[in-house]
């Protein structure tokens, strides 16, 4: 009998992703978005086969993906390694050579939708509106374009419009926790939620004719539910609410009337179809636990794009009786039973609050008694049963992995998402603090002996954490976080700006906060070892956020580490880069990890 090494740690690390996905009207062909050769590329499936075959070799990842009405070619977004200045191809269905559609030097671009006839693109732009954004419908045949709607008074994204394409969905994005869901007919602005002083937002919104929208909003509410607006007699109603769930993201199906609508609940997702003949609402099972996308044929047919914390990215249909995986993504050469699932634990913050969060523990005969904080990106995002490559890679070496979802995350209301408003130093540290102080007294691990690691946010938050509360950890790891909250206000995209107010602060109103809640604040704090990831070409947290922060800490003679990625953003498209990554950090770590690894 042959018997086998246990799979090599890299292993872990070479599992694919996909970024999105598109089904053909016919249902004859699919494109998603797959890092199969190691970078991004589009890829397709003439179904009911489930081979891929390559359709682009760009190497870069895609942002907006949709099909011609007629499925005969492809629109496709992509941007140039990170830099999120995403620019329009049409795609050939068994691709090819790409033709320009929309291409405009650094400008960022959004949302393509064909008209119904597929003659038309609209989308939206930075161009001439960086701030505020403008939206214009281009003749794929003649190249003329036209303004159709010009953003004013904050970023404004056209949505969607009509059957008869005479009246158009768009969103005003004042804020995370305060998005306005308008329709434009004629010179006519219509505000689809009653007016109202309290901030509140609308999630998605879609037609189901030419005078009734179907929404998801939490106005006058905490969490987030299904209502209609007539058009016709200018009528608001609330139509579903579930306790304590937060409503997504809803999709129509035209011919069989029925809307789909996907749910947040915590750290997992639901899915429901309400038929609006006889208003009969039903729970879907699905074979994952986060939904990334949903969408459903003519025929009724349902093609979902989703993964579980020990499932990887997968596309599946639903035919009625069950779900079918067409693609077949899993950890490779790994059993599912290496995996780690979750724990979800509660446990209550300095104000008495509970906070929610996943608790992943190193298997028994690979725990090396190390355990990782990992504060989550956003702020106003959470961390859920997704599956994290990088975290069954470090939870294979032996690390455990604690992740809060503290104040200002998403699925918990409202309320609770606007505490981190303006207050990005305060309420939520002392959750992540709570969160330490919870795995202490559980005796799962040791004030002074835990490893910190975040990005973005969590990267922030990382920074700070370390800054304030040294006394916690022993090592360090940020990954594009931002480090000094007046030039992060300063840097970021145009279109972010005008919110920078209420999600961080005002620089010179709120000047004592921000220096407060700034990690450089606390450079003479900052005394246990650390490595610091960056993106060169990352447009949210700018380089500059980890030079100023790294340099500070050698002219003091601290221990810092600095990898910087020339052709990444924010975030991983590349795999070779994703794995050096996990590689350095790992490397990082076992520098301070107390049990060797057990043979």
């Amino acid at each position: 009998m042959i018997t086998f090494p246990k799979p090599d740690v890299e292993q872990f690390l070479r599992t694919f992703s996909i970024a999105d996905f598109a089904v053909s009207p016919d249902e004859k062909h699919l494109v998603f978005s797959t890092n199969l050769s190691g970078k991004y590329n589009l890829w397709g499936m003439d179904l009911p086969n489930s081979f891929p075959y390559p359709l682009t070799s760009i190497d870069q990842s895609c942002q907006g993906l949709i099909y011609d009405k007629k499925s005969r070619f492809i629109i496709a977004g992509f941007d140039q390694d990170g830099n999120e200045n995403t620019q329009f191809y049409g795609v050939p269905l068994n691709g090819g050579t790409m033709k320009e559609i929309v291409n405009h030097e650094n400008t960022r671009n959004f949302m393509p939708k064909l008209s119904n006839d597929s003659k038309k693109l609209y989308y939206t732009t930075s161009r001439g509106n960086p701030s505020f954004l403008n939206s214009y419908c281009l003749d794929l045949e003649s190249g003329q374009e036209r303004l159709v709607l010009e953003g004013k008074d904050a970023a404004t994204y056209l949505f969607g419009f009509s059957p008869d394409e005479e009246t158009l969905l768009y969103y005003k994005h004042f804020a995370n926790t305060y998005t306005l869901l308008y329709a434009k007919k004629g010179n006519e602005d219509i505000l689809l939620t009653p007016p109202t002083e309290k901030q509140h937002t609308v999630n998605d919104g879609v037609f189901v004719s030419d005078s009734m929208i179907y929404l998801l909003t939490d106005y006058d509410s905490d969490f987030t539910y299904l209502a209609s607006y007539n058009l016709e007699t200018n009528k608001f109603c609330k139509v579903k609410e579930l306790k304590n769930e937060s409503f997504t993201a809803i999709t129509y199906s035209k011919e069989n009337q029925l809307l789909y609508i996907t749910s947040q609940k915590g750290v997992e997702d639901q899915l429901y179809e309400i038929n609006l003949q006889n208003e009969n609402w039903r729970n879907i099972p699905v074979p994952c636990s986060v939904i990334n996308k949903l969408e459903v044929a003519a025929s009724g047919n349902l093609y979902l794009f989703g993964m579980s914390a020990t499932k990887p990215h997968n596309i599946y249909k639903n035919t009625g009786d069950e779900w079918v995986s067409l693609t077949k993504y899993t950890v490779p050469g790994v059993d599912s039973n290496e995996l780690v699932e979750p724990d979800i634990i509660t446990y209550p913050s300095f104000d008495g609050r509970e906070i929610e969060s996943l608790f992943f523990r190193a298997k028994k005969e690979n725990d090396n008694g190390e355990v990782i904080f990992w504060p989550h990106g956003g702020p106003q995002a959470a961390e859920r049963k997704f599956f994290r490559a990088s975290f069954q890679f470090f939870l294979n070496n032996g690390y455990s992995i604690f992740a809060p979802n503290f104040r200002g995350s998403t699925g918990y209301g409202l309320e609770f998402m606007k505490m981190v408003e303006g207050d990005w130093g305060n309420g939520p540290r002392l959750d992540n603090v709570a969160g330490l102080d919870w795995l202490i007294d559980q005796g799962h691990a040791q004030k002074g002996n835990i490893l910190l690691m975040g990005g973005s946010f969590g990267g922030y938050m990382a920074l700070l954490l370390h800054g304030r509360h040294a006394d916690y950890f022993k090592a360090v790891v940020d990954i594009f976080g931002p480090s000094n909250l007046f030039s992060f206000i300063n840097s970021v995209p145009e279109d972010w700006k005008p919110v920078m107010d209420q999600w961080v602060g005002n620089p010179e109103k709120d000047k004592e906060k921000l220096i407060e809640f700034s990690p450089i604040t606390y450079l003479e704090s900052m005394i246990r070892p650390m490595l610091v990831i960056q993106g060169a070409n990352d447009p949210r947290v700018v380089k500059e956020e980890s030079d100023q922060i790294v340099q500070a800490l050698k002219d003091k003679g601290r221990d810092v580490d600095y990898m910087l990625l020339e052709n990444e953003g924010h975030g991983f498209s590349k795999k070779e880069n994703e794995i050096a990554v996990y590689q350095k950090i790992l490397s990082f770590l076992k520098r301070f990890t107390a049990v060797t690894e057990k043979v």
